[in-house]
């Protein structure tokens, strides 16, 4: 069975970078449509980012816009979260997914990683 293992969380003040990494543990994986999701304490999973398998298309939230940029790396299976200009409203646990088609919805996804926490201080 294919998992995707995150890595890269951590603590950092505000105004500095991160990059996540999720790596699919198959030899051969994909075509997938890849997202980055995030969960505070107290509030629903959230789309933070998507790509399309080939990176034609790609989705943000509102409040990521300009500071987060999502790739994906197929050689090495691994898609990345480069997450700049970070803010304490960016702490969450962070959660990489694979579905058949690029959405915004959780329900857009079938497989998911473990999480990895991100905290921003001020």
């Amino acid at each position: 069975q294919v998992m995707l293992v995150e890595s890269g969380g951590g603590y950092v003040q505000a105004g500095g970078s991160l990059r996540l990494s999720c790596a699919a543990s198959a030899r051969t994986f994909g075509p997938y449509a890849m997202g980055w999701f995030r969960q505070a304490p107290g509030k629903e999973r959230e789309m933070v980012a998507a790509s399309s398998w080939l990176g034609r298309t790609t989705y943000y939230t509102a409040s990521v816009k300009g500071r987060f940029t999502i790739s994906i790396e197929r050689a090495k299976n691994t898609v990345y979260l480069q997450m700049n200009s970070l803010k304490p409203e960016d702490t969450a646990v962070y959660y990489c997914a694979a579905g058949a088609v690029i959405g915004t919805t959780i329900e857009a996804y079938h497989l998911w990683g473990q999480g990895t926490q991100v905290t921003v201080s001020f």
